[in-house]
């Protein structure tokens, strides 16, 4: 193992067996290794000017933006772009926030938002911002622990026992807060200090006809012509440390933010993207894929398929249920979408015969017979699992994520074990707690809509699902309804105390028991949550082995590229990726060029479609070429362009930077041609579509008038 460690510190690896430029999340602290390809390719800088513990760097502007509770995890990805902490992202990153803000009086997804002075900029509680202070290959330090006689558990313990003592030594007398983290399957482990920031505030945001122009009709498409970004601002306490929010709290200063250019790109500039990638899978073997792709994606779509018909018809029918469920529609469809085009991709690109070469050329290097029991160990796992997985797919998507009303039901049954106990204390405990989860769930709540989604899932599920591991209440329906799954749900709704925000309240006066014991939609998902702990716990029992076979398989995988630099799998840790400025064919015959203009906004308009909307503002301006300093040499108005950098979500709202440290634009999605890309990396085909910041700049300057922004941020022209 150490003699494998020494050849793996510093490298970072690559699905393939053959190093591509443009592929690889690769981590800051070991860019250096990169330096020579990235000069070649048009960087200008020096890899200090990246990531530097002693001096202010490009890491120090890099934003990951997670949740209170779990904030080493980050949805989305902003950069700093002023002295202030004014940051940009994605619009759909911050569209979870802008839609909490907005009623039918204000509605901001409509209308946009900006906040023309600090006092106008709007708090969002439990958002969290996390900059990187330090990072360090603490591999030596936990694999000296480890042994291969011990089992995977006994590692494990190890490993978090360690883990912790490292992280607790690193952040000690200071406001930072730090894990470590496994790379390369648990074959090696890096320390990440952050500083987390508690008051992230909005200060701007154009319309949903700007920010998500295209709907999913464009979505994991390109050509593209969305202006997919928003602005926040991090706020500190008076003396600089982070905070929650109050109205003491000054914005924070940063040890570093990105200038912002006006110059515009051409095929074949530099461009860097750091951000905060996910979850990428290119060491799974094609026993995995098949699960991703036959179980995971398959039924995803599937499913989700289901609830976003019903969302989109209801919807459409009400402004005030279009604002309440904005949010939840969008999480929903992304990924219904992204599903069914990776498996496409996948089929197209033929990864599963990929994966199996690559199997066999792993046993023919790696003569050891441990090599070989990983594998058989890996497609023992797939295959005694799959009836499980199978099944979880149905009931986390069909039943769990998918309607709303039971599973919060099921998250206040705590009332039911205090009222048994006939403590006041923890009647009333219950009961506050309830009251306090009552007010974010009935906020974005429609019963009309939330009974249109239970009777298509709860029928889609009956009648897919294996009847093994239908949930009791299934019973129920079939034996007292007669399988009429809307007078269930009708019977549901009629009688439950969850049915609506008021009939809970007013419950909530003087709580019963027997009330509780007897409600059907406390019944419905307490009965959905049972039959989820039995299948998840047979389903991980029939995964014994997995980590261990990762584990093996993946060292493995490195002893074959010795010698080369390797990316890990992405595990939203801080990343960079760097490649360029890049047009593509997708097909015979077919050329993309590398950037758009908003002159095909207006090609697309559709005043019969909500996804091809445009404002009746941004049709002035463009009528009289009103584009102020943003545009290119031939006086257009660039919307996006497209790059082969590597990325995933997660990444979603990064900066792409130039070959001098500047902002060119922020990243928001990938093309459906090479979707296939958190498994299989296709060099030809992988694109990186990325909001031009010149159009941005023009929506805050010409569009919104929010000149208090622009003078805030230094632009280079």
């Amino acid at each position: 193992m150490k003699r494998i460690l020494t050849i793996l510190l510093g490298l970072t690896f690559i699905f393939n067996l053959n190093l591509r430029a443009d592929e690889g999340m690769w981590l800051l602290s070991l860019i250096g290794k990169n330096y020579d390809d990235m000069k070649k390719q048009g960087f200008r800088l020096s890899p200090e000017d990246i990531y530097s513990v002693n001096n202010s760097s490009i890491k120090d502007a890099i934003i990951g933006l997670g949740r209170d509770g779990s904030p080493f995890w980050h949805f989305c990805t902003g950069e700093i772009v002023s002295d202030q902490a004014l940051f940009f992202t994605n619009h759909h990153c911050g569209f979870g926030m802008i839609q909490s803000h907005s009623t039918v009086e204000h509605d901001y997804l409509k209308d946009g938002f900006w906040a023309y002075s600090k006092d106008q900029e709007l708090a969002n509680p439990g958002i969290t911002a996390s900059i990187l202070v330090r990072m360090e290959d603490v591999s030596e330090q936990i694999l000296s622990k480890l042994n291969d006689n011990m089992s995977e558990k006994e590692r494990q313990e190890i490993v978090k026992k360690e883990g912790k003592i490292l992280s607790d030594k690193a952040v000690e007398g200071s406001p930072y807060k730090a894990y470590v983290t496994d790379m390369f399957s648990n074959n090696q482990y890096f320390l990440f200090v952050y500083v987390i920031y508690q008051d992230v505030r909005l200060v701007g945001a154009p319309p949903s006809s700007i920010g998500k122009f295209g709907g999913d009709t464009d979505n994991w498409m390109w050509p593209r012509h969305t202006g997919d970004f928003s602005m926040f601002r991090i706020y500190t306490a008076p003396d600089g440390t982070p905070a929650h929010y109050s109205e003491e709290n000054i914005p924070l200063k940063p040890k570093h933010f990105l200038p912002v250019s006006n110059k515009g790109v051409k095929d074949g500039d530099f461009a860097m993207i750091i951000g905060f990638p996910g979850t990428t899978n290119r060491y799974i073997t094609s026993f995995g894929l098949e699960e991703t792709m036959n179980v995971t994606n398959k039924l995803r779509f599937e499913i989700r398929d289901v609830k976003v018909k019903v969302l989109r018809e209801e919807m459409r029918a009400n402004q005030k249920t279009k604002i309440q469920y904005a949010s939840k529609y969008a999480s929903t469809s992304n990924y219904w979408k992204y599903s069914e085009q990776q498996n496409k991709a996948l089929k197209k690109l033929n990864t599963m015969q990929i994966k199996k070469e690559i199997e066999a050329n792993y046993l023919k290097v790696n003569t050891d017979s441990k090599y070989k029991e990983a594998l058989d160990l890996l497609d023992k796992v797939y295959k005694n699992r799959y009836d499980y997985a199978v099944a979880r797919m149905y009931l986390i998507e069909g039943l769990i994520s998918g309607p709303e009303l039971p599973y919060f039901a099921y998250k206040c049954s705590s009332l039911v074990t205090a009222l048994e106990s006939k403590n006041q204390e923890n009647i009333d405990k219950a009961v506050e707690f309830i009251k306090k989860e009552a007010e974010s769930f009935y906020k974005d709540y429609n019963p009309d809509t939330e009974k249109k989604v239970e009777i298509a899932l709860f029928n889609y599920v009956y009648n897919n699902l294996a009847k093994e591991f239908h949930p009791e209440f299934f019973n129920t329906i079939e034996k007292k309804y007669k399988l009429n799954f809307e007078k269930y749900v009708n019977d549901m709704f009629s009688k439950s105390v969850f049915a609506t925000k008021e009939k809970l309240f007013a419950f909530l006066e003087k709580p019963n028991l027997k009330t509780l014991q007897k409600d059907l939609v406390l019944i419905t998902g307490t009965s959905i949550l049972n039959k989820y702990r039995e299948v998840n716990s047979k389903y991980w029992d029939n995964s014994e082995g997995l980590e261990r076979g990762e584990r093996i398989f993946t060292e493995g995988i490195l002893n074959m590229n010795k010698g080369k630099l390797m990316a890990p799998d992405a595990n939203s840790s801080i990343r960079i990726t760097y490649g360029q400025v890049k047009k593509y064919e997708p097909r015979d015959g077919v050329t993309y060029d590398y950037y758009t203009s908003i002159e095909g906004v207006m090609q697309k308009e559709d005043p019969e479609s909500t996804e091809f909307e445009v404002p009746v503002k941004l049709k002035e301006l463009y009528a009289t070429k009103d584009f102020g300093p943003y545009v290119n040499e031939k006086s257009e108005l660039s919307v996006c362009f497209i790059s082969n950098n590597d990325i995933t979500g997660g990444n979603s709202g990064s900066p792409v930077i130039n070959g001098d440290g500047h902002l060119i634009g922020l990243a928001f999605d990938g093309n459906s041609e090479a979707m296939s890309g958190d498994i299989d990396f296709e060099k030809n085909l992988q694109r990186c579509i990325n909001l031009d910041v010149r159009y941005a700049l023009f929506i805050i300057d010409k569009y919104a008038g929010a000149k208090n922004l622009i003078e805030e941020m230094v632009i280079v022209n």
